[in-house]
C-alpha cells in the first residue's frame, strides 16, 4: 500500500477564520491520489496564541507544547468531520493508531502525537513518513522553520 504523508500548516486552514475554500479543493485534491494519505495538521496563528498567552503567564514549554498540541488535534478533528467516512473519526495519539487507523481509512488525519522537547507539526509528519517508508509532503504558507513568526518579526 503507497503512503503519502502531509504535513498542513494550520495557518493555511484557519489563516484569520477557517478558509473553506482552501479545505473543499483539498478534499478534492485528496480524493484523486491514489495511495493512503496522513494529514499532520499543525496549529498555525491559533496555537501560537495560546502559546503566547502561556509564555506571558510564565507557564513552562511543556505547558505551552502541550496547547498547543491540544489546538492541533483540534484541527486534525474538524478536518477529519469535514471529510466524512473517507476519514478517521478518532484522532490517534501514537505511530501504533495512525497505522490502526490506515487500515481502516484513506485518510487519516492528525496532529501532534506526544509532546517532545522542541517538536512541531512538521517535525511529527516527517517522522512519521520515515517510519511508514512514505512519501513526505509539506503544505505550508512559510518558507522553512522560524522561531517566531517571519510575518511579523524580521530576526525570525
Amino acid at each position: 500500500m503507497k503512503i503519502v504523508v502531509m504535513s498542513l500548516g494550520g495557518s493555511i486552514i484557519v489563516p484569520d477564520g477557517v478558509n473553506s475554500k482552501f479545505i473543499s479543493d483539498f478534499k478534492k485534491l485528496i480524493s484523486t491520489v491514489n495511495a493512503k494519505v496522513v494529514v499532520v495538521v499543525g496549529g498555525g496563528k491559533t496555537a501560537r496564541t495560546y502559546i503566547n498567552g502561556l509564555r506571558g503567564l510564565k507557564e513552562n514549554d511543556r505547558i505551552q507544547s502541550l496547547f498547543g498540541i491540544a489546538i492541533t488535534r483540534f484541527h486534525a478533528k474538524f478536518l477529519a468531520q469535514y471529510f466524512g467516512v473517507q476519514a478517521n473519526a478518532k484522532i490517534p495519539h501514537t505511530l501504533k493508531e495512525v497505522k490502526r487507523l490506515l487500515y481502516k481509512n484513506k485518510i487519516v488525519f492528525c496532529g501532534g502525537l506526544r509532546y517532545e522537547p522542541d517538536q512541531t507539526s512538521d517535525s511529527t509528519a516527517a517522522k512519521l513518513a520515515r517510519n511508514l517508508n512514505a512519501e513526505f509532503v509539506n503544505m505550508t504558507n512559510v518558507k522553512g522553520l522560524y522561531d517566531k513568526d517571519p510575518n511579523k518579526f524580521k530576526n525570525a
